[in-house]
C-alpha cells in the first residue's frame, strides 16, 4: 500500500512544485514588463501600484501551490527529520502567504488604468 501511495504521490508533488514554478515566471514576466516601460516613460501611480498586487496575488498562489506540494510530501515522508523539515518549510511558506495576502488586502483591489476616456 505505501509503495503505491509514494508512486502515486511523487508525480503529484513534482506538478504541483511545477504549477508554484509557472505562477512564479509568468507574475515576474508580466511584471517586469511593466518595470520597463516604467523605466522608458513615467506611468501612472495606478498602473504601476495594479501590476504589483498582480504580481502579489500571483506570489500568493504559487506559495499555496507549494504549500499544497509540501502536505502531500508529509503524507510520504518516512522519518521526522523529513517531516521537521517540510514542515518548517510549510511554517515559513504560511507565513509569507499570510503577510503578503494581508497586505495586498490592505492595499485593496487594483483601479482601473488611468489614461483619457477612461473612467471608473
Amino acid at each position: 500500500m505505501r509503495e503505491w501511495l509514494v508512486l502515486v504521490s511523487e508525480p503529484v508533488i513534482i506538478a504541483i512544485d511545477a504549477l508554484a514554478l509557472l505562477a512564479v515566471v509568468v507574475a515576474t514576466v508580466e511584471v517586469l514588463g511593466v518595470v520597463v516601460r516604467g523605466a522608458i516613460r513615467q506611468l501612472p501611480d495606478a498602473i504601476a501600484r495594479n501590476a504589483w498586487l498582480r504580481y502579489a496575488r500571483w506570489l500568493v498562489a504559487a506559495l499555496t501551490f507549494q504549500l499544497a506540494a509540501d502536505i502531500v510530501e508529509t503524507s510520504i515522508s518516512t522519518s521526522w527529520q523529513t517531516i521537521a523539515r517540510v514542515g518548517a518549510v510549510a511554517v515559513i511558506r504560511t507565513f509569507l502567504n499570510y503577510f503578503l495576502e494581508r497586505d495586498v488586502a490592505v492595499h485593496g483591489r487594483p483601479s482601473a488604468p488611468e489614461g483619457p476616456g477612461l473612467r471608473t
